[in-house]
């Protein structure tokens, strides 16, 4: 059966969440949205592009920063309303430098960073 991007469950806004894992060691990368035409791009051209709400534009991954993100598998979950892209990370993923956003825990109630930006 062909894929069509509209077998998506959108919200509202026509959006759906995006996660990035790295493809190699299973590491959460980040959470971004995607529109359909988002997710057509990315699975066209290999490059991970993501929608932008405060700048209502594409963003393809890396585009500016260099820290691209190549896709190895486009997979989304059994209720279709959130996608999970195993990607080819280079660079850091997040917008502080970091190679995860996910870099905050709670233990026993404090706040823990869990890395330092990339140098």
């Amino acid at each position: 059966m062909k894929f069509d991007p509209a077998q998506l469950k959108y919200d509202d806004r026509g959006l759906i969440p995006a996660i990035a894992q790295d493809a190699d060691t299973g590491e959460v990368l980040m959470m971004a949205w995607m529109n359909a035409d988002a997710v057509q791009r990315t699975l066209d051209s290999g490059k991970v592009t993501y929608w932008s709400r405060s700048r209502q534009s594409f963003w393809v991954k890396g585009e500016t920063s260099g820290h691209t993100q190549e896709l190895v598998d486009f997979t989304f979950d059994c209720d279709s309303d959130c996608i999970l892209v195993k990607v080819r990370q280079v660079g850091p993923a997040c917008h502080t430098n970091r190679r995860s956003c996910f870099y905050t825990a709670v233990r026993d109630g404090e706040l823990v960073e869990l890395s330092k930006p990339m140098v």
